[in-house]
């Protein structure tokens, strides 16, 4: 029986390229795969199989006919539910979208298309990108949670039902599941991805990222979604390098890692604590801890205020108009953040600053900082979706986060996460891949 499905992204394009495999046949399987485990998993919330079979054909025709043709051509993608597309409803995960469609795709869609990636169909996320749980089953034990909020994206990836995926961060929604379900996973620099056409709900922390099955994978379509959205303030300006290029490159030198046990470190469960330092003990010499100076020391709180303040500010108006559709966890969160003070909120904004310049004085005498993706592996039940403790901090200070699946807690994947300086992913994923291989 096929196994194609089972292929990582950058495997499967060098098999197209080569002629010994065909888009319709890795969508087949993809779609066969979903159809004998996603009862089970749960990790679509749409999906049409003719047209993504559809989609195959067209891609091979062009192939076939000596067209010019794109670094995702033939692969298929899932997309976060909170990500418009065109043909395909955008429900935001929440009763009061049901139903809902637009006639344009988000520009990262816009873009995947143009790359010739075939869109396999819309991944469940939690309520609005938020707190509450979702339907989706971790496919490495279906009594785990798959983690949020990027569940459907995170379990489809990981169940090998499609080999990339988008989901977004505000929290730690695209590294914590990366970590939960065993798989690659790049929360890139905040704007390096477009966001034109993703439901907002944090304009300094929200975060399009991927997954993927290897750090190369990363690379691929990190390249065709990396671009600047002129109507975005927020947008990354800086110069952009070919992610793949320096994917495939040998590191200059042997990498050198700062270990950062974080603020969040008292938070970490015992065996991903001993999991986590034992990587630090392999690289011996290589990796050293490190500190970062106050106020390092309150990026928990200060991440806390800043999302609670931009969520009330998007999603406010849920809460005064239509309280009934909305899930008491993310209602009890609403309410909480009415107590922020503006003083707080511009304090928060202004310590990022800070601790962003004491991050890039350390990130000049070390290749990536090395921490826990994770407090631990996925939780049992679902009755949350784990904590995004050692996420949020580096999403508030915008870095580019890669969580490598590197660690097994309890039976359970964990990721070792990276981050590297702003706009530097090039380098980050470089050093990923080198670290990947000496796990290996």
């Amino acid at each position: 029986m096929s196994k194609a499905n089972e292929l990582s992204a950058s495997e499967a394009a060098r098999r197209m390229a080569a002629g010994t495999l065909t888009s319709v046949e890795l969508v087949k399987d993809c779609l066969a795969r979903i159809e004998a485990r996603d009862g089970d998993v749960q990790a679509w919330e749409y999906i049409d199989p003719a047209y993504a079979i559809e989609q195959a054909e067209q891609a091979d025709a062009e192939r076939a006919s000596g067209k010019s043709v794109g670094p995702l051509h033939g692969i298929p993608v899932g997309i976060k539910d909170i990500i418009d597309t065109a043909d395909m409803p955008t429900e935001n995960g929440s009763p009061m979208f049901r139903g809902r469609r637009t006639n344009h795709d988000a520009l990262c869609v816009a873009q995947l298309r143009a790359a010739g990636a075939v869109i396999l169909g819309k991944t469940v996320t939690t309520e609005l990108a938020n707190i509450a749980p979702s339907k989706t089953r971790n496919p490495h034990n279906l009594g785990f949670s798959p983690g949020g909020s990027s569940a459907g994206s995170g379990a489809a990836v990981g169940d090998n039902q499609v080999p990339l995926a988008l989901g977004t961060q505000t929290g730690g929604s695209v590294i914590r599941p990366a970590s939960f379900n065993g798989i690659y996973g790049l929360k890139p620099t905040l704007g390096l991805i477009p966001r034109a056409g993703v439901l907002l709900q944090s304009h300094t922390l929200d975060t399009v990222g991927v997954y993927g099955r290897s750090v190369e994978d990363l690379g691929l379509i990190g390249d065709v979604l990396s671009a600047v959205d002129p109507d975005d303030r927020w947008s990354y300006r800086g110069s952009r390098g070919r992610l793949s290029d320096m994917v495939g490159e040998t590191p200059p030198a042997t990498p050198t890692f700062a270990f950062l046990e974080t603020p969040a470190w008292d938070h970490a469960e015992d065996d991903a604590k001993a999991a986590i330092n034992g990587v630090a003990e392999r690289l011996g010499a290589q990796c050293r801890k490190e500190t970062l100076a106050a106020p390092f020391d309150e990026i928990i709180d200060l991440h806390a205020t800043v999302m609670a303040a931009e969520d009330l500010n998007y999603y406010g108006a849920f809460l005064e108009k239509t309280p009934e559709l909305l899930s008491p966890q993310i209602t009890e969160r609403l309410e909480a953040a009415k107590s922020i003070r503006a003083d707080r909120y511009i304090d928060a904004l202004i310590k990022r600053d800070e601790i962003n310049r004491s991050l890039e004085d350390l990130l000049a005498r070390y290749d990536a900082v090395l921490c826990l993706s994770s407090a631990g592996p996925a939780p049992e039940g679902f009755k949350t979706t784990g904590s995004a403790i050692f996420n949020g901090l580096w999403t508030y200070l915008g870095v580019p986060c890669v969580s490598l699946p590197k660690l097994i807690v309890r039976g359970m994947p964990m990721g070792v996460q990276l981050v590297g300086m702003a706009g530097d992913e090039g380098r980050l994923l470089r050093t990923a891949k080198w670290l990947d291989e000496f796990l290996a």
